[in-house]
């Protein structure tokens, strides 16, 4: 989430509505001097609200630039420590607007529910946000995130489609991400990459191939590694091995984030930025993956003997110094 940006644009809109009818090269001025000063155009509560959510997620990207020098204890009280200043930080916007989408989902979050718990508090938030700000709707751009305001809400749909899938609740993921493409075709929040994980563990051949077909075969690593999955569920060995191939070429350090796995923290609140093609992309898709991959407990250990699979994750780990275990050890 870029929440400065947002921020601005936001401002920028409800300044140029307070004004009047703006062209377009007036409107490009107006949010120049918002970038300039966001601050200056914070003049109600909604927006102090957002402002807060705002700075808080900036200082708590700044807070996690030292973590790679932390030993496990370390980090377990930095990290308490941090969620705990975004709940006070949420909880103050909310007391500003108490419909402020991000800092309810953000304060959901930070609260470390479980994910069973977390879906019930996501689908209560969702409703709520359709009682209170009114449903979501594709608008006049055909995509519901032109609509800056609409974003959180969005972000709110696009999580709970993540909570799903991570507890095995595959049926309300897959609705959840229909719902999501329907209101946001564009797809800036990647349900299509939650999608495609679901369908996988549906063992939908047909509807892995519709995305895979509306999203123009592009292909990165969650598509990659859905169908390497779906054909190994489905039996499909000779497949599975060119789909594997393909990921392990493809997906940079794929095939060592495969055997290797590693923890990834929640997303606060959405899936974080990452190049396509880069080891970031391949970490986070093999992490959303994992509960299907522990629902197929045979799969790391195929891949692993598949020829070339192995050595090319030794040989990732090797040039770029990271740490390696055997992943067929008991």
């Amino acid at each position: 989430m870029n929440a400065r940006e947002e921020l601005i644009r936001r401002l920028a809109i409800k300044r140029s509505r307070q004004l009047g009818s703006l062209s377009t090269e007036a409107f490009a001025e107006l949010e120049l001097a918002v970038r300039d000063n966001p601050s200056a155009f914070v003049d109600d509560a909604e927006e102090e609200a957002f402002a807060l959510v705002a700075q808080a997620l900036a200082k708590l990207n700044e807070s996690q630039h030292d973590d790679d020098l932390l030993d496990d204890d370390q980090y377990v009280q930095a990290r308490a420590q941090r969620l705990a200043r975004l709940g006070a930080s949420c909880a103050q916007a909310l007391s500003l607007d108490e419909n402020c989408g991000d800092a309810l989902l953000l304060q959901l979050l930070a609260a470390d529910h479980s994910p069973d718990e977390l879906v019930g508090r996501l689908l209560d938030l969702d409703v709520h946000l359709d009682d209170a700000c009114g449903p979501l709707s594709a608008g006049a751009t055909g995509d519901a995130w032109a609509d800056v305001f609409a974003r959180p809400h969005l972000r709110v749909k696009a999580a709970l489609a993540r909570t799903c899938a991570d507890t095995a609740r595959f049926a309300m993921a897959r609705a959840t991400c229909d719902d999501l493409l329907a209101l946001a075709p564009l797809d800036s929040l990647g349900a299509r990459l939650t999608y495609a994980l679901t369908l996988a563990r549906l063992e939908d051949e047909d509807g892995f191939e519709w995305l895979d077909v509306r999203e123009g075969r592009k292909g990165n690593a969650w598509f990659h590694l859905s169908r390497a999955l779906l054909m190994y569920k489905l039996g499909r060995m000779p497949a599975a091995r060119r789909a594997l191939n393909g990921y392990d070429r493809l997906c940079t350090g794929g095939a060592y984030i495969l055997l290797q796995p590693i923890f990834v923290d929640t997303y606060l609140p959405d899936r974080p930025a990452f190049e396509p093609g880069s080891f970031l992309e391949a970490t986070l898709a093999a992490h959303e993956a994992e509960p299907i991959i522990a629902d197929t407990p045979d799969f790391v250990w195929w891949a692993s003997e598949q020829p070339g699979f192995y050595d090319s994750a030794v040989s990732y780990c090797e040039r770029n110094g990271l740490d390696w275990r055997d992943p067929n050890a008991p």
